[in-house]
């Protein structure tokens, strides 16, 4: 007999009170069991959120013992670079990481394995040799502009450049993944490998002799990330070839490529806007203010990965549905708000518990960031409000005006930063930061009613055309 809440709860609890919590259970088991569309978004949703809750655990060990060893003026340094990094190198796939996981099941569905075998290899190739051309051009540019740098950035961002292809092709890896449903594969090794190896390579270089500075943290960044990423590759490269028979393969780059183009602006506008505080923070401040609001930003993770780890879950989902019943597009859209909503409110709740004590380990001075918890709790809140609703129009063919909400909310994000940090420091990012927040979740939440008639906000009803 299969295993189920329902008569789980039946054997062991009092048979009024699993009656009251049946229609509880029955969800449990929908998520657990259900062998359909739904269900497996709602596994990979719970994996997801399972994975960033021990990824959030990780990188909030490993950035308290780097910002003890290194000190706030390093880490601060190492943050800004790593940050940077990562941003560069999920732009420099050209967005091709979000266009396989809308493609691939499509030619799975439609029975295009020549197509199937052509975009696994194609983008593969594409996004190292893009990446690979960006580090370079990047490093060049860096070199002639380096007398306009402040010279303690010069070395660590040199060094930094090395793992744009391996971000990039990470990104990748974990996009064909996510469209095979594999929520470990996807997830694990950018989340829980990556931060892992950055921190035994720190102890390593530490053990070694070499000073607990910028430099040697990226070095071991680097590391981390080539060793996660060839292993990755080797790993998702093995399973897809297991899943798809030999046989000709088809290359529509071109085709691809207009697709992924404007995929590629949805997705650089995002990465820019959950980073521009961080980043506006290095440009008006010194590396120890940067380091004070890396870790404000770092608490409060424990409430961002709720999004995100509905958003890993549903991106697919949403690209099936799209072709095909549009009601159930409506109504699974609906349920991935709620998703994204409540469980985020916990963990907010969470945050502005525990967050004084949980700052206070990163060293001396870094609970001044603690105030700041409470603004930047409000912008993340209201983005959770309408869930994951840029994957939502991204997968249903709106990628363009996607990438306009996302280019206004970036640039309302950058100018009120640059009149608020100059005048109020770190609590001007934080205002700029929660506004734009807010900003953003009601452009798209507005955008997915006027394009395709779907209300993605929680506290909203349904319009009478979703409920036929």
């Amino acid at each position: 007999m299969r295993f189920s809440a329902a008569t789980t709860a039946e054997r062991l609890l009092p048979e009024r009170l699993a009656l009251r919590l049946r229609p509880l259970v029955d969800r449990i088991d929908a998520v657990l069991f259900d062998p359909g569309a739904r269900g497996i978004a709602g596994r990979m949703s719970l994996i997801a959120f399972a994975v960033r809750i021990f990824s959030a655990v990780i990188a909030f060990v490993s950035q308290v013992l780097l910002a003890r060893w290194m000190g706030s003026f390093e880490y601060g340094i190492f943050v800004l670079v790593w940050t940077t990094m990562i941003i560069a190198g999920s732009i420099s796939g050209l967005g091709f990481h979000t266009t396989v996981i809308r493609f691939i099941p499509e030619f799975r569905e439609k029975g295009m394995m020549a197509e199937l075998r052509g975009i696994l290899i194609a983008s593969r190739l594409f996004v190292l040799f893009a990446s690979s051309a960006i580090a370079l051009a990047a490093m060049g540019t860096l070199w002639l502009l380096s007398d306009h740098v402040e010279p303690y950035y010069v070395a660590p961002f040199m060094l930094g450049m090395f793992c744009l292809p391996m971000v990039a092709l990470s990104d990748l890896l974990q996009g064909m993944a996510r469209a095979h449903s594999w929520a470990i594969a996807a997830l694990a090794p950018t989340y829980l490998t990556r931060p892992v190896l950055i921190l035994v390579f720190m102890v390593a270089a530490i053990a070694l002799g070499y000073p607990a500075n910028a430099n040697v943290a990226v070095c071991a960044t680097i590391l981390a990330t080539y060793a996660t990423t060839v292993a990755q590759l080797v790993s998702i490269t093995a399973n897809v070839d297991r899943k798809l028979p030999p046989g000709p393969r088809k290359i529509h780059l071109k085709s691809w490529l207009a697709v992924s183009l404007p995929i590629f602006l949805v997705e650089s506008f995002f990465y820019l806007l959950t980073n521009a505080d961080v980043l506006m923070v290095g440009v008006y401040m010194q590396p120890d203010d940067v380091a004070v609001y890396f870790a404000t930003v770092k608490t409060l993770a424990l409430v961002h990965f709720v999004y995100f780890a509905v958003k890993a879950g549903v991106a697919q989902r949403y690209a099936q549905f799209t072709h095909g019943d549009r009601q159930k597009l409506a109504d699974f859209a609906r349920e991935t708000v709620a998703w994204t909503f409540w469980p985020s409110v916990l963990m907010a709740v969470v945050v502005l518990l525990l967050g004084e004590p949980m700052l206070a380990l990163f060293g001396p001075g870094f609970g001044t960031g603690y105030p700041l918890l409470f603004l930047l709790v409000v912008g993340v809140v209201a983005r959770a409000a309408v869930g994951p609703c840029e994957s939502l129009l991204t997968m249903s063919g709106h990628q363009n005006i996607c990438a306009v909400v996302f280019a206004a909310t970036l640039v309302f994000n950058v100018g009120m930063s640059m009149l608020l940090i100059p005048a109020f420091g770190l609590w001007g990012a934080a205002i700029a930061t929660a506004a734009s927040m807010i900003f953003e979740a009601t452009a798209l939440s507005y955008t997915a009613w006027r394009k395709l008639g779907i209300r993605m906000a929680i506290f909203m009803p349904p319009l009478a055309t979703e409920t036929r």
